[in-house]
Parts: C-alpha cells; structure tokens; sequence
C-alpha cells in the first residue's frame, strides 16, 4: 500500500501552540517533510522539534520552494517538491510534511498536494493555529464581534485596496512593501496592531502605524480594525 502525506500546521512560533494531533503524527512516523535547503534550518523544523524534540532523530526531507513570483519557476519547484514525496508514498511510507501556521492559509504545501492528489495518493490536512489569531491574542484584542466581518488579505498583491469595506482587516505578507502598506493604513483611519516573528524570541507589538519599522521582517502580521468613537 502507499502511503499518506500528512500537511501539519505547527502554529505560528510558539510551540505550545502545536495540537496533540500534530505532535502525534510527529512522533508515529519517520519520514518528516519540511520547506527549505536545510531542514534543521527552518522555521517549521525550528519550532516543532522543541515540542518533539525526537524529531531530531528523524528522517528530515528538505524541501527547497523559494518564494518568487515567477509562475513557470514555482511550478518547476511544486513538481520537484511532489517527485521527492512521491518517492517515499511509494514505497509505503508516510510523510509528514510541516507547515508554519494553517496550512490552508496561504501555504505553499498546498501546491504540493494538490499535485501528490492528482497522482493517486491520499493526503490529510492538520489544521494549525493560524498567525492571525495568534497575533489577536498577543495584542489582547479580538479579530472580530458579534456582525463584524474580517478580510483577510496579501498585503504585498493588494496594495491598490483602500481598507474601505465594513469591518476588520487582517493584513499578511506585508514586510517587503511595509512602506507603502503604512500609507494605506494611515488614510483608512484604522486602529492598527502588528505583531512581528509571534511567539518567536524575536516578537515584537507594534500598536500603531507610527511605531512599525518600514524594515519590519516577513513574518509581520497587521491587524486594522474599524476605529471605535
């Protein structure tokens, strides 16, 4: 039989924030995907072997799929990435693939098994606390109450939007174009909070657009929300 690639959220930096179900599909298998050149120096590794620190031991599949905007290129990498995969499903062997956050949010592992699907394999998502409910729980803030709605958007593909729909606005990927969010962010009038690096060593709130850096670091998450009088 073949076997099962598993997509596991390990949350957003902090690992106590991983499930038991992640932990668990951890530590019952062997083969331990995880995205990047050296596995030992990812994110997703980084976090999840201080809750399993026996993933130490396993066998480590790096992953390499950079972040570029060239179509032709990131599908060359997503095929690569499936055949590599492929190759222990195969052989009846499950992997367990990391994912910071969610997986079903914004996670290039979703490329990989739409493909690895495709092929005939069966895959399962494990869900992971998601960056921006980690970062409403830094800030002591809620993302959301009673009829309010939420937009969740790139920030660095939507730097046309003016915020100006009703409710509040969680903005992802912004660190590269920071600047230019900031402006967007002062001319909706919005009450903003921004947590860099959530639950890493390196956090830091930001709880205003003064206060963030223009060379805030990619894993910046900002949270607007509609000013209350």
């Amino acid at each position: 039989m073949s076997g099962i690639l598993y997509g596991v959220g390990v949350g957003p930096g902090d690992p106590e924030y991983m499930t038991l179900k992640a932990v668990r599909l951890i530590q019952e298998n062997e083969v331990i995907a995880v995205p990047g050149p050296v596995a030992q120096e990812t994110v997703a590794y980084q976090i999840a072997v201080q809750a399993v620190p026996e993933l130490a031991g396993k066998e480590l599949v790096p992953v390499v799929m950079p972040m570029i905007h060239d179509k032709e290129e990131m599908d060359r990498n997503h095929e690569k990435a499936a055949d590599t995969i492929e190759s222990y499903l195969k052989q009846g062997k499950n992997v367990v693939f990391l994912t910071l956050g969610d997986p079903t949010v914004y996670s290039t592992y979703m490329y990989v098994q739409k493909r690895i699907e495709k092929r005939g394999y069966v895959t399962e998502l494990v869900s992971g606390i998601t960056s921006f409910c980690a970062a409403a729980a830094r800030a002591n803030i809620s993302l959301v109450e009673w009829s309010e709605q939420l937009h969740v958007l790139p920030a660095v593909h939507r730097l046309d939007c003016e915020l100006d729909l009703p409710g509040n606005y969680v903005l992802m990927k912004s660190g590269k174009k920071m600047g230019q969010v900031k402006e967007i962010l002062k001319k909706s009038g919005r009450d903003v909070v921004m947590v860099e690096n959530c639950g890493m060593e390196t956090e830091h709130v930001y709880c205003s657009v003064d206060e963030i850096p223009d060379d805030a670091g990619y894993y910046s998450l900002i949270i607007a929300k509609e000013a209350k009088e």
